[in-house]
């Protein structure tokens, strides 16, 4: 089996479980032949030796900030070819002062539209509500994705803002409901991929709390889009 390295980089918004969450997959990424380092930051970007060593970095870090080297760091070893791969807001609403990360990532979590507003008790539960995850036309044969079928899940469902440039295996559509200000239905990616320089980058919105990861299409999506995205 060869010898890859795998970063995890975690932290930001605690509810998000970061540290559980992360610790989820390591196992698998040891079973795969890497050998994991985990940091707390994204300060580990600004060190251009050691990221040029790494083959696979999964990030988990929420509503954090980024410096400007660090993530200059990031971009360049992605366009090196280190993959990135990560889930939710871990991924998708990392470094808002950075539109430049925004502009990597190629979709930015905007909102996540929760439960009638009589039902709400102020918790994070007041956003979860269910939903479909529809597996676009190109799921079917990619490896990420191949097998796995339109699913439920009841969480989180993110609205996001993205372009073009992404590749989408799987959307979820935003109904409207008779207390929204929308007037029709939404659809965002709900899993992509992106192409950057030689690197390859993997994003899931599904996995707000661990027992969401846990989920057998969630965690298998994962832990393909991870082996995917590596070097």
């Amino acid at each position: 089996m060869n010898h890859k390295n795998a970063l995890i980089v975690r932290g930001g918004w605690d509810g998000h479980q970061p540290v559980e969450a992360t610790n989820l997959f390591i196992p698998h990424l040891e079973a795969n032949g890497y050998t994991v380092r985990v940091e707390e930051g994204p300060a580990v970007y600004a060190d251009a030796g050691y990221m040029a060593t790494v083959d696979l970095l999964v990030q988990c870090n929420t509503m954090n900030t980024i410096e400007r080297l660090e993530f200059e760091g990031l971009r360049a070893a992605i366009e090196a070819g280190t993959g990135m791969a990560g889930w939710h807001g871990g991924i998708a609403d990392s470094y808002r002062n950075n539109s430049d990360y925004l502009h990597l990532i190629g979709g930015q979590f905007a909102c996540h539209p929760g439960k009638h507003p009589d039902e709400r008790t102020g918790g994070q539960g007041d956003n979860y509500v269910p939903y479909t995850v529809n597996m676009a036309p190109a799921a079917a044969t990619h490896p990420i994705t191949e097998g796995i079928g339109d699913f439920e899940l009841t969480t989180e469902q993110y609205w996001v803002l993205a372009d073009s440039y992404i590749d989408v295996l799987a959307t979820t559509t935003q109904m409207v409901r008779e207390w929204d200000p929308w007037h029709r239905e939404v659809t965002s990616p709900a899993i992509w991929t992106r192409q950057w320089g030689k690197g390859r980058i993997f994003v899931a919105t599904p996995g707000h709390h661990v027992d969401i990861l846990q989920n057998s299409n969630v965690k298998t999506i994962i832990e393909r889009g991870m082996l995917w995205a590596s070097r």
